[in-house]
């Protein structure tokens, strides 16, 4: 919700909270879009975790979300200084989010820049990191 709005909704699906960092590229963008579209993280027919996102007929949602680069090994107040300047940072956004519709997914999205609150049902044991800091694509 923005300022008491839904902006954005899905049913079945996940919930990426996507940091970008100072020094990503559209290379990690894609290869990351192309990874979560091929994660087996949902229950197949005999109820293991097999299933992609298209087996399951879910849809995302991505929400910008900065503070996951907070670093905190140093004082109490966390340092912002690995993420992303706002220029950056939108336009390898939106270039995940066209990344992720392009392999067929319905996306959703928060509003980038804004006070936001999310609200998320997870149905399931299934919570990742994913980062990929400029390796060989695979």
């Amino acid at each position: 919700m923005v300022a008491d709005e839904t902006v954005a909704r899905i049913d079945r699906g996940a919930v990426i909270l996507l940091a970008v960092a100072r020094d990503d590229t559209e290379e990690e963008a894609r290869y990351l879009a192309r990874k979560v579209s091929r994660l087996r993280i949902y229950d197949d027919a005999d109820g293991r975790l097999n299933a992609s996102i298209d087996d399951a007929g879910g849809s995302f949602i991505v929400v910008s979300q900065f503070t996951l680069y907070g670093n905190c090994e140093k004082g109490n107040r966390p340092s912002y200084i690995e993420s992303a300047p706002p220029d950056l940072a939108r336009a390898l956004y939106e270039f995940f989010v066209e990344e992720l519709k392009s392999h067929g997914h319905e996306v959703q999205t928060g509003r980038f820049q804004e006070m936001m609150k999310v609200r998320l049902e997870n149905d399931g044991p299934v919570t990742l990191i994913l980062e990929r800091r400029h390796a060989a694509a695979g």
